[in-house]
């Protein structure tokens, strides 16, 4: 009896000293980041149509457990005509920590072109709202896909979701 007292009172420490530094199943949450700005703040004028059209490089962090790929949607909801895609991509490696310029895979943007479409807006300022998705199995897409098969690809597959997003305006 003093054995099995003993040895709960010592599993209850250790669930203890677990559960302060984040608990057994504590899963940190996907982070995503870009060199060229901070979120909420301006996308610099070289990643947009009034500068060089760069592709926005970017970053992440605290990957989940039970991802095997990585895709990206960037879009402007502010758009006078409804929603702009922006950029589509997937097929990025689970061990990829960034996305410095193309992708594997890329999908044909809102413009009509595959591959990144730089922030134009008419007038106003615009959000742009970069999303990175874990994936728990990559998209069975081709180059080229659009938004709404990107979209009904991602479903079942979504592990985690990050969000960055930019401002810029006219």
């Amino acid at each position: 009896m003093k054995r099995r007292a003993a040895l709960l009172l010592l599993l209850a420490a250790a669930v203890a000293v677990v559960a302060a530094a984040g608990g057994f199943a504590a899963q940190r949450s996907l982070a995503l980041s870009s060199p060229a700005f901070a979120t909420g703040t301006t996308i610099p004028r070289g990643y947009t149509c009034d500068g060089g059209q760069r592709i926005v490089p970017l970053r992440w962090s605290a990957v989940p457990l039970g991802t095997r790929s990585f895709a990206l949607l960037v879009d402007d909801p502010d758009a006078p005509s409804g929603t702009f895609t922006h950029r589509l991509a997937w097929g990025i490696p689970a061990t990829a920590r960034s996305l410095p310029g193309r992708a594997p895979r890329e999908g044909t943007t809102s413009a009509g072109r595959v591959g990144w479409v730089g922030p134009c807006p008419p007038a106003g300022t615009h959000r742009y709202v970069f999303r990175l998705y874990a994936l728990r199995s990559p998209l069975p897409l081709r180059t080229g896909a659009d938004r709404e098969a990107f979209l009904a690809a991602l479903k079942g597959r979504i592990v985690a979701t990050a969000v960055l997003v930019g401002r810029y305006g006219r």
